[in-house]
Parts: structure tokens; sequence; C-alpha cells
């Protein structure tokens, strides 16, 4: 639903991103796979692969229906359908996706590759679908197979870049050297030189290079990207991926407006939420709190239906638990929920928002029940199956115990519980869901120790946490403070003068 106060606040962002008005000729990007169809479909075909590069998937999911229809025959079609089900690098795939997308594989293998090359991906993708296992292992097996595909046909762009979005759907959130993200990125580098637009190249070279080790190398991309496929939310959105990693707030924020707008315009509900949390995630780091609240206006007024949905749950809850506790608002930190019906580790953001306000407002009682519950909904998780989720739950439960801890006079349990959970965050990367921690687990720390009057250990928290997020509000202005109380001359001029710039 628009309000006037959507579209008062849009209306700039309109006219600077006149090239996404969608009523302008489609703009997404350059592919060519050709299939063994019928000769009128390969244009459609090579669109509805574009549009699934792009995340796009109802829409790719139309495009392969129609080549469907145009082709009986095309076998390529059903396994363009059944790849649509399968969301590579968001949440997992639900039972209701894979039974789908086995059918569609069915339906392909019924009919028949019109080559071996064909018969190999309709075949890769079965190792997904039609695989009686858990996520995890359809997910490596599917890569496996893909790997197979790419080392059969060396010349086939497609089969290398879909193997290499395969690495990054099984990478182990774990590793810190990024060896899937790496691999990934030497298999698309030389592609996307010499196919510059092409979607799927720049867009997974965003995804490889988010996260702090490599996020300086996908600026061209990400600036990129956008221009190649700006009929799609997704590509106007994903350079906020890489401009969040560097600090670059005003970017990120100009990124996920255009997206906003061109997510709203298509009806794509999930994808305009994802854009407003980054959106409000950048705004805030600005200090532009004014503009965060009429975000998070428009979001009041929006119909998000369900709340079963990861993508839209996460984000509708997310924002305003972000306004709440970057500014430290603890009584409307307490007043932060979940939509009904949310899964579980969105329940636990919530929650944890509730216990850091209950704890820094005094409410030991009430902050420590909120733990409590933030404990059940990680064993839930754990029991799952959903280790990477249940594990984020566990350092909010920790963080929620040290400010419980903290409150209640116990500054050694505080420290331990603290110090906990930033080793066990910063030994982890985040997901492509979520712009980062609301409040990274060491910049609480630094917090913390500044509170205690350990101002040195303090600015050493603070440093530390900006290098895994630069320009951070929050830490800034906490290495500052700290710098000037233990009476470091040039540590406080260089944070002032960091800090000046975002006023």
């Amino acid at each position: 639903m628009r309000r006037s106060l959507f579209i008062l606040l849009l209306v700039p962002v309109l006219a600077a991103y006149a090239q996404h008005d969608h009523a302008a000729p489609e703009k997404l990007g350059t592919v060519s796979f050709p299939v063994s169809c019928a000769p009128q479909v390969q244009s459609s075909f090579n669109r509805a692969v574009a549009l699934l590069h792009s995340f796009t998937y109802a829409p790719a999911a139309d495009a392969f229906r129609a080549a469907a229809v145009q082709d009986p025959h095309c076998a390529m079609a059903h396994w363009g359908i059944a790849m649509t089900y399968y969301h590579q690098l968001w949440p997992p795939t639900t039972p209701e996706q894979i039974a789908k997308g086995r059918e569609e594989i069915e339906r392909a293998q019924h009919i028949g590759g019109g080559n071996a090359r064909e018969n190999e991906y309709i075949s890769a993708a079965s190792q997904f679908f039609a695989t009686d296992t858990g996520l995890p292992v359809r997910a490596a097996k599917y890569s496996d197979a893909m790997a197979l595909v790419a080392q059969h046909n060396p010349d086939d762009v497609e089969a290398q870049v879909f193997y290499a979005l395969t690495l990054l759907a099984t990478l182990d959130p774990q590793d810190k050297t990024h060896a899937n993200q790496k691999k990934a990125a030497a298999i698309l580098e030389p592609l996307y030189k010499k196919y510059p637009q092409h979607p799927g190249l720049s867009h997974y070279l965003i995804h490889a290079y988010d996260n702090a080790e490599l996020a300086s190398r996908g600026l061209s991309e990400a600036r990129e990207y956008s221009q190649i496929a700006p009929s799609a939310p997704h590509a106007l959105h994903m350079p906020s991926h890489i401009f969040t990693r560097l600090g670059m707030w005003s970017d990120s924020v100009r990124s996920n407006q255009a997206a906003r707008v061109a997510a709203h315009q298509q009806g794509d509900l999930g994808e305009e939420l994802h854009t407003m949390d980054y959106q409000v995630y950048a705004l805030l780091q600005e200090g532009r709190d004014t503009d965060a609240a009429a975000v998070l206006h428009d979001l009041e007024q929006m119909d998000k239906g369900p709340g079963t949905e990861f993508k839209v749950a996460y984000a509708s809850t997310a924002m305003p638990v972000r306004y709440a506790v970057e500014r430290k608002q603890w009584n409307d930190a307490t007043h932060c929920v979940a939509p009904s019906g949310a899964p579980p580790h969105v329940a636990a953001l919530a929650a944890w928002s509730r216990a850091l306000g209950q704890a820094r407002n005094g409410n030991t009682a009430a902050a420590t029940a909120e733990m409590q519950s933030i404990q059940h909904l990680a064993d839930q998780l754990s029991a799952a199956g959903n280790q990477y989720w249940a594990g984020q739950v566990r350092i909010q439960a920790e963080e929620a115990g040290a400010w419980i801890a903290w409150a209640g006079h116990k500054p050694d349990e505080a420290l331990a519980l603290l110090k906990k959970a930033a080793d066990e965050e910063d030994a982890v990367e985040k997901l492509p869901v979520t712009p980062g921690p609301v409040v990274p687990a060491r910049e609480q720390l630094g917090e913390l120790l500044e509170q205690m009057g350990q101002h040195e250990a303090a600015l050493a928290a603070y440093e530390k946490s900006l290098q895994d997020a630069p320009g951070r509000r929050g830490a800034l202005r906490g290495a500052l403070a700290s710098a000037r109380a233990a009476g470091l001359k040039s540590k406080s001029t260089y944070y002032e003068a960091a800090l000046a710039k975002k006023e």
C-alpha cells in the first residue's frame, strides 16, 4: 500500500533513477544459453536464464513456462522451472519447493534433453531435487554434479557460472579463509572480462566478495551490476552488499532506494523489504534517524501477509530492532516483536531486542525470561538441523546474558560472556539475508569495557570491530570516547575526523 509519505520519500529517487523506469525497454543483461528446443524458443529461454541469474524467480518461472508451452518437447524449459525453486543463496528450500522442482525435473527427464550436455544439466539438478537426504547433502551432490558438467563442457559459459554459484551455496561460514569464495571468483573473474554484460557473472562475484577480506575487490562489479540488469530489482540492490562491507553508506542508501522503487513496482514484497532493511541500516550509520523513521513508517503501512516466509519476516522484524537498539532507545527495544508464525531465528531477534532493552533498563527478571526464550529457540534450531542459525541465536543469548550480568553487578561474568560472544561471532561469516548483526558483539564488548573504565581495552575492541564492519557509527563514537578517556590524542584526532565525515 503506497502512502503519501512513501511517495514523497521516493519522488527524488524516481527522478534520479529514471533509467530504471520499467515502462522502458527491459534490460536484464546478455545471456546466451543455446538449447536444442525449437528455434523460436531460444530468445525467451535466454531471457528466462537472465532473470534466474538475478534471482527474479517468479518472472523467470513464468518465462520458462512460456517456453514449455511454445515447445512441449523442450526439456530444458522444465529444468529452468525447477531451478527457480532452488534459491541457493537464500533461506533453506522448503519441502513444497523441493516437491515442485522434482515434478519439473521428472518432466524434463521424461522428455529427454536434445543432447548429452542438456541431459547432464537435468541429471545434475535431479541430485538436488530427487535425492532423499537433508538440504546440505542435496546441495553438495548438486555442486559435485555441476562440477562435472563444467568439466565436460569447458566452453559452456553457463556451466561455469552455475557451478560457481554452487560453490557459494555450499561454502562453510566458519571458513574464514574464504576458500569457496576464492574458487568461485577464480572461475568468474576471467569470464567477466570476456562477457561483461552477463548478469550472473557480476552478481555472483559480488556474493563471492561479500566479506571483509575480499570486499575491496568487488567495488567495480558492484557499480556495474546495477547497470547491466537495471530491470531486476535485485540487481539494483546487490551493490549495497559491497557498499556495506566498505562503509559506503550514501552509496548503499541510493542503491537500495532505487531497488525499493523497482521491487515495489514489480510487486516483489520480499525484495522490497530486504532493500528497506539494508536502507535502514545505512541510514542509521549516517545518523539520518528521521529518514530511517520514515522507512519504518512505510513498513507499518504495508500489507506483509503471514510471517512464515523468512525473507519477509526477517526484514520486517530487523528494521524496528535496528532502529531501537542502534539508537539505544531501550524502552522501544522492549516492544519489538516478530510476526506471528515467524521462524525461530526471526523470533529470537525480537526476543534479543527485548532482552537487551530490559537488561539496560535494569529489569533483570524480565530480561532473563527473554534470554531463556532465546536459548529455547536456539535449541529448536539445533534440533531441526539448522546449525548456522542455532549458533547465531546462541550468540544473542550470550549477549543478553552479559548485559543481564552487568545490570546485576557481575562485571566479570558480563565480560566473559561478551568476549565469548565476540569470538564466536568473529569466527563465522554472515549470510546474504542481512547486512550484519544489529550491533556486532565486539562493538558491544567495547561499550562494556568503556563502562567498566577500561578505556584502552575498549578502544582495542572497537577498532577490531571496525576492521570487519568499517564505518559503523556506534563503533566510531565508542572509539572516539575511549581514545579521549585514555588520553590518546592522535587516536582522538583520527576518530574525530572519521565521525566528522558522517555528520
